[in-house]
């Protein structure tokens, strides 16, 4: 059966077309775009104009393209997470989309949207890791937390934790400033702290550390020296604690342009990758981590099995 998906993120939207057979996919069509519909949510409460109006040029080359592939916009699977479950315009533009491109757009909650991520990581991962690991999804205005230890599913949460949000507290600098890479770590770690909290009494941490969306799969294709993108490489690759604090300290000396110039790293996440950064080095510094496994599949992958 042929499926379009839209996973509608703070950051990046991305659209996917595949053949879909039991728990099997075949990419048909696959395209993201960095929108940041989530740019000034945390100031305001609000989407603004611009982040919107972004949005809403990606619904219509959305619209167009699967089009092409013979899929009818409303009956593309589109969800929006964090930045439009927040706002308080969300709800208004939901239906301003739905008017303007016929999407219909779904917002889901939190642990929806963690499950999701789960299921779409485990379409590819080797059973070996997927059955015991910590799986982070890392976006724009949150990340999700999974844990699976042998086998079980233990608990699926979500942190208002993203690299938009952080970036815009904290980032003044370019590049940033030591002390402003260190309060994004702090922060990062306190919702850790809390995400510990809403584990209950069971806070057994899995063997693995497993992650995935952009700013995680970006380091990936970094530390393999990509110059065109594969997910293929992507899916099992190992960071160890050092390959990524080479990385890190890399990444935090250079200005923005300067991040520009490295192939893996695509216009609109030369900024907030340094959040990213920040998120991944509360993680192995909480937890104790010795590597982290990259997985190019979430949310997006996991909505092509979904029976909301």
């Amino acid at each position: 059966m042929k499926k379009a998906v839209l996973d509608i993120g703070s950051n990046t939207i991305r659209l996917l077309i595949a053949e879909v057979e039991a728990q099997a996919y075949k990419t048909i069509h696959y395209q993201h775009r960095v929108a940041r519909l989530g740019e000034g949510l945390q100031q305001t409460g609000d989407l603004s104009e611009a982040g919107k109006q972004r949005a809403m040029d990606v619904f219509q080359e959305v619209v167009e393209v699967c089009a092409s592939f013979g899929v009818h916009a409303e009956s593309v699977t589109a969800v929006a997470t964090a930045a439009i479950r927040e706002a308080g315009n969300g709800a208004e533009f939901v239906a301003q989309v739905y008017a303007n491109t016929g999407l219909r757009i779904r917002v889901i909650a939190g642990d929806v949207e963690a499950a999701l991520a789960l299921s779409g990581a485990q379409a590819v991962l080797d059973t070996s890791i997927s059955e015991n690991m910590l799986l982070f999804d890392i976006g724009g205005a949150s990340t999700e937390f999974i844990r699976v230890c042998d086998g079980v599913l233990e608990d699926g949460f979500s942190e208002k934790l993203g690299v938009v949000r952080l970036t815009e507290l904290y980032f003044k600098c370019d590049p940033p400033a030591d002390a402003e890479y260190q309060s994004m770590k702090q922060h990062a770690i306190q919702h850790l702290r809390h995400l510990e909290k809403r584990w209950g009494k069971n806070k057994r941490i899995p063997l693995h550390m497993v992650g995935t969306a952009g700013s995680v799969t970006t380091m990936a294709a970094i530390h393999l020296n990509m110059r065109e993108y594969d997910a293929n490489r992507i899916n099992h690759c190992r960071l160890s604690k050092a390959d990524f604090d080479a990385l890190r300290d890399g990444l935090l000396t250079q200005t923005h342009a300067e991040r520009l110039t490295i192939p893996a790293i695509e216009p609109g996440r030369e900024d907030v990758i340094v959040a990213g950064l920040a998120i991944v080095d509360a993680i192995f510094e909480r937890w104790h981590f010795e590597e982290m496994i990259t997985v190019d599949a979430g949310v997006l992958e996991g909505l092509l099995f979904w029976q909301p």
